[in-house]
């Protein structure tokens, strides 16, 4: 714990203070000096600059040409070592030091880059990673054994053999050597035997070498070695390029041999990984100096001139940090320009002094300093290791230095009218530079690309009505399409307001302004923010010509493509085809009334009616009817007031009943969205427009901006999400008409400061809510000690910078996180609505994304989390089909962007996090926990699914309480809860889990011989149906293999297949399976399935259909046998054995190779049989006498092909067949739990399955979430029974930290960003009557004519029928058929 400590606190604390410097223990000398060195530079050269030379454009242009070439010299040189590493030479070169030194004369340290000075051995494009923590770089030791070394042997031809331990064999077959090392001016060289020829090489006789034998140099025997060498006369080694191809031949000598040569140099292959290279460190600590094999790097330096580098790449990378391009380079270099730049500026205009100036040049070093070593992990870091990270902290300096420049602009040039704003805005960013480190420490600056998504998301989402990003690529989309958007209806307003105009006469340019800003408004709510799926409709559709070359492929693939994309398109298809026809007459209809002077003429009354209705609507629609159909409306009532047909049933077993209720609430939510708050605005617009006309409050620019922004963010919102639009508007008219009526503007500008205003004071409510209910200390949840410490001081001496942080947070819209789970709550940096920077989603692991030796050799995806993630995806998908058009029937309660949900069940648990709230659309993200989760989530569980309406307590007795109402006690509980249940009946489609335990069903052994019977009769099912059944009776090369099968008195005895337990047809005195024990028991069935067949088929005793049924019955249990290891008697090994056959993992014997002859025989006969026994045998337990029949077990497996997925789980089938909504599946699931070994029989069934709705206060989950991030990633707590994610029941604390991303959380699935789309639900279809489009108008003509023709035949009847079969609503600009026509339509023809 200590020591954890002290590495948070010099590798987190003061390495976020520094900009990334600290003194590492576990690296060399040379690093740590260079990092001190470096800091230290950058830290004094500002300041002495400063401090020595006059402020002038000279010191600053000697400051920045200082840095950037400084930059520019130290980011080349990395680039060209790391080129190096990648594309460069390597040269091998072998030396000991020289004995005279003695040990006692070893350096520990020197430099880190030595230029080789003797003939080395050239070995190009090869990169080893060595490094053995010291100073000089690659030290490569010629033992690997401390233990006596062993023998060198001599060959017939005089050479030296390697014994083995100096071998190393990589993966690709390349031998590897370790050679000895001498410095003494006489090298010795290993070399194989071929290249005695081309070297001439001159040998030692063998009486000095076999008098050395079993010997190698060392302290002891060294002298006699180097007088050996000196006294032999030899030719020095030449040239690089002949040691490459003397390198080139070695490579297929199994054993080289040793010469003696005056320049020893390595010739061997040095291999690319670093865990082969890593074997070879040097030991510090030995007391005697061993041989060492040093390894350079050829530096080029010039066309034709090279260094000889010795260097590593792990030593350069914790030395510096790496730069992959020369974009990267040149970015880093720029931001350190920028940073100087900006910052001498500051300091040269006098604007820091006395210790500040330190204290700047400080923040100044540490940004400069993270672009050549970053703070990993930071404080506002995602992710352990980030690549943005490291340019943050000059982003963020560049932007607050170029506003405090920006303001010494502006008040040196006279601008004296904001001469106190710029000056109180340069002392705040002053002093917030200041506090650089501190807040970088903190975490209140996020990465570049979070702060970037966060900052165009709220600008889109508070100025323009705009949703929420899911990404950059998002945001800077949705930024622009407002920014067009924006600028093409501020040139009709600017033109309607140039020229004052009278009340009986609109101009038609402002009446076109109108009808273009509602138009705008609609279809850009419409829109998703993800232009994702719209840019693939477009290319689709406009360019199919992009699409032809994977045509072939797609086509191939066609039956495991996904569908949901093509849904996708097809939602958006007819979203853009319905806008074409919406926009063309909301435009015709704004027009017209614009134009009709109305709102002029009746003023005020007109305004004050659509403000009574607003406030009516709103309150029914968003408060009255939610209150009555939450679980406990009011938190006093016990049950629902307004019920759902499902809330009494038990297993509802049909989709949601739509109850009149719902149809009211879309009634009332489709009158406000599209005809109050539109009449209202274009009300407010008229009026402002015409006050504006005549006078200009601000300016004609000014004015027309505001009130164009206005308009479109509030016509956006009210199209988006009007839950909180009444109250915004009851609060701006009792404000500005009671209140402050002297500070009012024009409504629209009023209504627009008010809704900024209440979107902060929503969340701050929330924020409030969440600190009280965590921190109440009757019902605080302590998950460590520390929490039981802090508890007090967070109660007691905290509140008011508890408040100060409350409100911080809430008007920048950041989290306030519990510190390590307790009561304390810190800052968080900003997030968008999405919350997560990383695009994380769960990838299943099955066949098709797996390699062939995990399939065979182990299960694939064996664990219950990756096999069980399956029905989250189908839950996922469900979701997708249904979840907007149940938000808009209301039964989920009021939602907005951010909100988070629970869906509970029996065993499906899933937090739901709404991103994205459009017009008719929502995005979302599932996160699914585990089936079993742990102590704490199970009881969180219980916490939501328990009542409390039969809680009779109030204070400390039991009095009981009202019918229909809670007591006391239980309304106080609820009050103290972070979460809600909105509802308790909400059904989706789902599958319903049944499993069965497959060693109790296979105990006995009857059972087990009952499932080889079923085996075997379905080899036979499957082989008569089969087309090709025909093709294999006749094949010669088949009928040739399977002529012992032919012969009556053929016997199969192997023991270990066959056996009197398990095979119907087992002859015990002939201790085997004959052709007539197998006619004896399966004759009947075979003719009976070749009777069904439309063509006859000789089928008796002797025919040749009868011997392959009788071959492919012995292969099946013979493979079976194999699978089990020839030991299927015992039951853990046949249910092994029987697991390897359902997975497709067939083990075939020598005697049944002739099955290879049509693979199809095993994989349409022999495979599909082994599943359906298991079925036929689970159907046993249910009706034994009818399986006994032909007739119906005929039956039986025909319904089951066509209705029944059987398939194993890693098959790639069951995931398309789950996701295709298949009735009914079934698998053999594998499991290890404990170390035992389980086998369970799953059956799915499709089904409705009920849910609990349980909203939680999104502030909780952000807070939460951040407070884990932090934890985990930059205090490196990485305890699995950690206080932060221990059970708290009021905050379900365990379930929120747990559906993290990993590796933060634990979630079992967690899905991409998915969008669900109205017009994909059913009931709202039947109540909209489908997008308005051409075709359905066509649809509309041709009923109208169909009325014209019963009007003139007087048909009283159709008359009557269209009266009750079409009722047709016009709602603002389009018209709803709640009736389907068609019925209609065919009557009329």
């Amino acid at each position: 714990m200590g020591s954890q400590v002290v590495q948070t606190l010099r590798q987190g604390v003061w390495a976020s203070l520094t900009g990334g410097w600290y003194h590492d223990p576990e690296q060399n000398k040379f690093n740590n000096s260079c990092h001190l060195y470096l800091w230290m530079f950058l830290l004094m050269l500002p300041l002495s600059l400063h401090l020595a030379l006059p402020p002038t454009t000279t010191t600053l242009s000697i400051y920045c040409t200082s840095v950037t070439v400084f930059f520019i010299v130290i980011k080349m040189v990395n680039y060209r070592l790391h080129l190096m590493f990648d594309q460069g030479d390597i040269v091998a070169q072998n030396s000991v030091p020289d004995i005279s030194k003695g040990v006692d004369k070893k350096s520990n340290g020197s430099d880190s880059c030595l230029p080789s000075l003797s003939n080395e051995l050239e070995m190009p494009n090869l990169s080893p990673q060595v490094t053995n923590n010291s100073s000089s770089g690659i030290d490569v030791n010629s033992h690997t054994e401390k233990n006596d070394p062993p023998e060198l042997k001599v060959d017939a031809d005089g050479f030296l053999q390697i014994p083995s331990v100096y071998m190393r064999c990589t993966q690709s077959g390349r031998t590897h050597a370790r050679g000895l090392s001498i410095d003494s001016g006489r090298d010795a060289v290993l070399i194989s035997h071929r290249a005695k020829d081309k070297l001439g090489t001159m040998t030692s006789s063998k009486s000095d070498l076999e008098a050395k034998e079993g010997q190698i140099p060392n302290e002891s025997n060294f002298v006699e070695f180097v007088s050996l060498l000196e006294s032999i006369n030899s030719a020095r080694f030449g040239g690089g390029n002949e040691a490459e191809k003397e390198n080139e031949e070695r490579n297929g000598e199994s054993q080289p041999k040793m010469g003696i040569q005056p320049t020893f140099t390595v010739g061997l292959n040095i291999s690319h990984t670093q865990e082969e290279d890593s074997l070879d460190e040097s030991s510090e600590t030995s007391t005697q100096e061993k041989p060492s094999r040093k390894l350079y790097y050829k530096l080029k330096v010039f066309p034709g001139k090279w260094v000889n580098i010795l260097y590593d790449r792990l030593t350069l990378m914790a030395l510096l940090d790496r730069n992959e391009d020369m974009t990267e380079n040149m970015v880093a270099v720029f931001l350190a320009f920028l940073v100087a730049f900006l910052g001498f500026v500051l300091l040269n205009e006098g604007c820091f002094k006395d210790i500040w100036v330190f204290q700047f040049c400080l923040v100044i070093a540490s940004c400069q300093y993270s672009l050549l070593k970053s703070v990993q992990p930071d404080a506002a870091s995602p992710t352990h290791v980030s690549f943005l990270e490291k340019h943050s902290r000059k982003c963020h300096i560049v932007m607050f230095n170029r506003m405090k420049n920006a303001g010494i602009t502006i008040v040196t040039s006279d601008a004296l009218q904001y001469l106190q704003d710029i000056l109180v805005g340069m002392c705040f960013c002053a002093w917030f530079t200041y506090c650089f480190p501190v807040t970088f420490l903190l975490g209140f600056f996020p990465q570049i690309n979070t702060f970037v998504i966060y900052f165009l998301e709220q600008i889109d989402m508070h100025f323009f009505g705009g949703t929420a990003a899911t990404g950059l690529p998002s945001a800077v989309y949705c930024i622009v399409r407002s920014l067009i958007a924006l600028s093409l209806l501020y040139g009709f307003c600017l033109g309607a307001l140039k020229e004052p105009w009278d009340e009986q006469h609109i101009p038609a340019l402002f009446s076109g302004f109108c009808a273009l800003l509602v138009v705008l408004s609609y279809h850009l709510s419409r829109q998703s923010s993800d232009p994702s799926v719209l840019f693939s409709l477009i290319k689709s559709k406009l360019m199919p010509s992009l699409g032809h070359g994977e045509e072939d492929e797609e086509e191939i693939s066609a039956a495991s493509t996904d569908p949901l994309p093509e849904k996708l398109r097809g939602s958006v298809k007819e979203i853009l085809l319905s806008d074409l026809v919406v926009c063309i007459l909301a435009s015709v209809l704004t027009f017209a009334i614009t134009a009709s002077t109305v709102f002029l003429s009746l003023r005020p009354f007109v305004s004050i009616v659509l403000y009574a209705l607003a406030a009516t609507v709103g309150f029914v629609t968003h408060y009255l009817i939610p209150q009555l159909r939450k679980h406990h409306p009011w938190l006093w009532i016990s049950h629902p007031v307004l019920k759902s047909k499902e809330y009494s049933q038990f297993e509802p077993r049909e989709d949601a009943h739509l109850m009149w209720f719902e149809r009211l609430y879309v009634g009332l939510l489709t009158f406000e969205k599209y005809i109050v708050y539109p009449a209202i605005v274009l009300s407010a617009l008229t009026n402002d427009g015409f006050a504006l006309s005549h006078r200009k409050k601000l300016g004609l620019h000014c004015d027309v901006l505001l009130m164009t922004v206005a308009g479109m963010k509030l016509l956006r919102a009210s199209f988006c999400d009007p839950s909180f639009q009444f109250l915004t508007l009851i609060f701006t008219i009792i404000f500005f008409e009671f209140d402050c009526s002297s500070a009012s503007e024009t409504f629209l500008l009023n209504f627009f400061l008010i809704s900024l205003f209440c979107q902060q004071l929503w969340d701050l409510l929330h924020k409030l809510h969440f600190i009280l209910v965590y921190i109440a200390p009757w019902q605080i949840a302590w998950g460590s000690a520390f929490h039981a410490f802090a508890q007090p001081f967070a109660v007691c001496s905290d509140s008011a910078m508890l408040l100060l942080q409350t409100f911080v947070t809430t008007l920048f819209y950041t989290p306030l996180s519990p510190f390590l789970g307790s009561a304390i709550f810190i800052t968080s940096y900003p997030r968008p609505v999405k919350f997560w920077e990383r695009n994380y989603n769960t990838k299943r692991i099955d066949n098709s994304n797996s390699r062939l030796v995990s399939q065979v050799d182990k299960e694939t995806g064996c664990d219950d989390d990756n096999l069980n993630s399956i029905f989250y995806e189908y839950l996922t998908r469900s979701l997708q089909h249904s979840l907007c058009g149940d938000l808009m029937l209301g039964r989920w309660g009021n939602y907005c962007a951010g909100d988070c949900f629970i869906l509970a069940s029996d065993y499906l648990n899933a937090l739901v996090h709404l991103i994205e709230v459009g017009n008719g659309l929502v995005t979302f993200q599932l996160r699914g926990l585990e089936f079993r989760g742990t102590y704490c989530q199970q009881r969180e569980v219980e916490a939501i699914t328990e009542g409390v309406e039969e809680d009779d307590s109030c204070c400390c007795c039991e009095p009981g309480h009202l019918p229909h109402v809670l007591s006391c006690n239980a309304a106080f509980n609820l009050r103290w809860l972070a979460w809600e249940v909105t509802t308790t009946k909400y059904l989706l489609e789902g599958y319903s889990i049944s499993e069965n335990n497959a060693a109790t069903m296979l105990q006995v052994y009857d059972l087990r011989k009952l499932l080889i019977t079923y085996y075997l009769k379905s080899i036979i099912y499957y082989l008569v149906i089969n087309p090709k059944m025909q093709i294999w009776v006749k094949d010669q090369s088949i009928q040739e293999a399977l002529q012992p099968y032919t012969k009556w008195h053929h016997i199969e005895k192997d023991p270990a297949v066959f056996s009197m337990k398990i095979d119907e047809d087992y002859v015990h005195c002939l201790q085997g399976v004959t052709r007539a024990s197998y006619c004896n028991v399966y004759l009947q069935w075979i003719q009976y399935c070749a009777n069904k067949l439309e063509e006859p088929v000789d089928s008796d005793e002797d025919s040749p259909l009868v011997t392959l049924c009788f071959a492919l019955s012995v292969l099946g249990r013979r493979s079976l046998s194999t699978a089990a290891h020839n030991r299927s008697n015992s039951l853990e090994s046949f249910l092994y054995g029987f697991n390897t056959l359902f997975k497709g993992d067939f083990r075939i014997a020598a005697k049944d190779e002739w099955i290879f002859a049509d693979m199809d025989l095993l994989q349409t006969v022999v495979a599909p049989a082994v599943r359906m026994s298991l079925k036929l045998h689970q159907d046993h337990f249910t009706s034994l006498e009818e399986t006994e029949e032909p007739a119906v077990l005929y039956e039986a497996i025909s319904n089951y092909r066509t209705s029944l997925v059987i398939c194993h789980e890693s098959d790639p089938a069951w995931r398309r067949a789950v996701l295709s909504s298949r009735d009914t599946l079934l698998t053999l699931r594998h499991m290890v739990d404990e170390g035992a070994d389980e086998y369970k029989i799953i059956m799915l069934y499709k089904r409705h399955l009920s849910f609990k709705v349980i909203k939680i206060n999104k502030e909780c989950v952000r807070g939460l979430w951040a407070g884990q991030q932090q934890e985990l990633i930059f205090l490196r707590n990485r305890n699995p029974e950690r206080g932060s994610i221990q059970n708290s029941k009021q905050a379900l604390r365990n379930m929120i930290n747990s559906s993290c991303d990993q590796p933060l959380g634990y979630p079992m699935f967690v899905s991409p960003l998915t969008t669900s789309y109205m017009g994909t639900h059913k009931q709202i279809k039947d109540i909209w009557g489908g997008p308005l489009s051409l075709e359905s108008i066509r649809i509309k003509e041709t009923i109208n004519s169909k009325i014209k023709i019963c009007c003139r035949f007087r048909c009283g009847l159709c008359w009557f029928l269209l009266k009750s079969e079409c009722i047709i609503l016009y709602a603002s600009v389009q018209f709803i058929v709640l009736k389907p026509v068609r019925n209609v339509t065919y009557l009329l023809k």
